[in-house]
């Protein structure tokens, strides 16, 4: 898979619906997607697990990038006809008013979320969670058939290509790296010869503590767990220490609660071979699947990969496809015993 492919691929997964605890939809579509590289594929507590080669001697790996996107939930239809509101995932009130969504209730219904005009804006004080609401324009009646409390929103905001082939989306965390996993199983062509048998897993819920990376880890109870994620790329007043450039390769990361053997050699390979590549050092607990994975049953090594990504949990996060192309040749060398 080239670059323009993986980009497409990118885009079209971004574009898919799946909000935390509305994912069914999209992982049926991923299951049949994996259905062209093994027969072992299965939803299982929500979670896409596919299988490849069956577990005796050799180690066995997990694979995983979250499969879900932070968004809204629907908590009221009130009788004027406005959708009351809730967060799901960490997001950034500052930005919410007037932003344009999507309400997956018996039909997709767009919306917007309702502000002042600043000619009537009394303050300059940031909306607040339980001052969410969103109009459709629809009839309070027409509201109360098609919507239900319960029913997940996302954002309307379709990807779009910048300059220098750079995307710009609603949900490329973590759905870009989904699309590194697939390209990296994509020029593996997995065969029997190979050092591990794996799994890779699109797991559910990370936006809400790693739910679902806490029971398929438990399901898989692998040896060695790599999370594939995104982390925060540098743009103006941003901390240096905590951020890689755009185009600046995988950020590996280090941390007291990672496998430090499993790291250095995703780094040594990276040097050895030039994939671009940086650090990604954290004092404690990842913020990753990679936390469920580390303490799962007995343990396992456990390392990220993660894709430098711009305006996190904002309907315009930015990533350059570059850095999805190093992750997935990290992951397919490893898969092939390149990497020790």
């Amino acid at each position: 898979m080239d670059k323009q492919e993986l980009s497409r691929l990118i885009m079209k997964l971004a574009d898919e619906s799946g909000v935390s605890g509305s994912e069914r939809a999209f992982a049926e579509k991923l299951c049949t997607l994996m259905k062209r590289y093994t027969d072992d594929v299965s939803i299982i507590s929500g979670n896409v697990i596919a299988n490849f080669g069956r577990r005796g001697d050799k180690p066995h790996v997990l694979i995983d990038a979250h499969l879900d996107k932070v968004g809204f939930i629907c908590t009221d239809v009130r009788d004027d006809g406005f959708i009351a509101a809730d967060t799901l995932g960490g997001l950034d009130m500052r930005c919410m008013p007037a932003q344009r969504v999507v309400i997956h209730g018996k039909e997709d219904i767009h919306g917007v979320i309702c502000t002042l005009p600043p000619h009537l804006k009394k303050s300059d004080e940031v909306m607040a969670k339980d001052q969410i609401y969103i109009d459709t324009g629809l009839s309070p009646e027409s509201a109360a058939e098609l919507i239900s409390r319960g029913d997940g929103i996302s954002y309307e905001a379709s990807c779009t290509k910048l300059m220098g082939g750079r995307i710009c989306g609603a949900a490329l965390d973590d759905r870009c790296g989904i699309a590194s996993v697939i390209a990296a199983v994509d020029e593996l062509k997995y065969s029997d010869v190979m050092p591990y048998t794996f799994t890779v897993m699109f797991s559910v819920q990370e936006e809400l503590h790693e739910k679902g990376a806490c029971v398929g880890a438990y399901t898989v109870d692998p040896d060695i767990s790599i999370a594939v994620d995104v982390s925060f790329a540098m743009s103006p007043g941003e901390n240096v220490k905590k951020c890689s450039a755009l185009g600046s390769g995988c950020m590996i990361g280090v941390s007291p609660t990672l496998d430090k053997a499993l790291s250095d050699g995703f780094i040594r390979y990276c040097r050895e071979h030039d994939i671009p590549f940086t650090y990604e050092v954290m004092s404690g607990t990842t913020g990753t699947d990679a936390d469920r994975f580390s303490v799962n049953r007995g343990g396992s090594c456990a390392a990220t990969l993660s894709i430098p990504l711009r305006y996190m949990h904002l309907p315009c996060e930015v990533i350059d496809p570059a850095d999805c192309m190093a992750v997935s040749q990290l992951i397919a060398a490893f898969l092939r015993g390149e990497i020790e």
